[in-house]
């Protein structure tokens, strides 16, 4: 690949890491709002609303086909540091909503102290349990995803992102609907509803993304005219 090459390869992987980061921050600073999710209509599992959902959900799958693309085309590697740095952007935002939570408000503030505190305040308590299923269900997806690349040998995309977003979105709706019940920051009573929707939801997600994956990963192999399992090195 000539340096030209390398530069675009280089701007894109940026550009895909902004988004995934963007993605896993947002999805952290929203996820106390909640909505009903009714394809089947009004349905409960065990005295709780089967379809109930935070918004915090709606960002979060496309960090997963962004690592599935990262991991394509430019392999283990490289998605893994998406990942890492997105850690790191979660827990710096964190930093700086508690530091301006601690800031006070004066009183011409449109936002007073208590408003931006009742937004805000449960955050690094999401943040903590979310990253420690997300640390978790990212790595899973990742190896997964590439276990399956490597057995495959680069065929069948559509079973790789599937079993590995299926796996860990399984994983990361357990452990971090488990640690914001365990934290108190949600009721135990939501506590099947809200795995039930919240996978079923991304399960869903995983179908609707996957022809999604195979057109841009179609456009990138065309674009640097990689062959079947050949990946980009970025010389970093």
């Amino acid at each position: 690949m000539n340096l030209k090459d390398q530069k675009a390869a280089y701007r894109i992987y940026l550009y895909l890491g902004a988004l995934f980061i963007t993605s896993l921050v947002v999805s952290n600073l929203i996820f106390q709002k909640f909505f009903y999710w009714r394809p089947f209509g009004d349905i409960e599992f065990l005295g709780a609303p089967l379809f109930e959902i935070s918004v915090g959900v709606l960002p979060y799958p496309i960090t997963f086909l962004i690592t599935d693309l990262i991991s394509e085309i430019y392999g283990k590697k490289k998605a893994n540091q998406v990942v890492t740095a997105g850690i790191f952007a979660s827990f710096f935002s964190m930093g700086i909503i508690l530091l301006a939570n601690w800031a006070p408000a004066i009183e011409s503030s449109p936002i007073g102290d208590d408003t931006f505190s009742q937004v805000f305040a449960l955050s690094p308590i999401a943040v903590l349990a979310s990253m420690l299923a997300y640390l978790l269900a990212q790595y899973v997806d990742i190896a997964i995803y590439h276990f399956w690349k490597r057995v495959t040998n680069g065929k069948m995309l559509w079973l790789r992102n599937n079993f590995s977003t299926f796996s860990s979105q399984f994983i990361d709706t357990f452990t971090v609907v488990s640690l914001l019940c365990i934290f108190g920051v949600i009721p135990w009573e939501l506590y099947y509803g809200l795995v039930i929707s919240g996978f079923l939801f991304k399960v869903l997600i995983a179908f609707i993304d996957t022809p999604f994956l195979y057109l841009f990963v179609y456009i990138l192999k065309r674009r640097f005219g990689l062959k079947q399992n050949e990946e980009i090195q970025l010389d970093f």
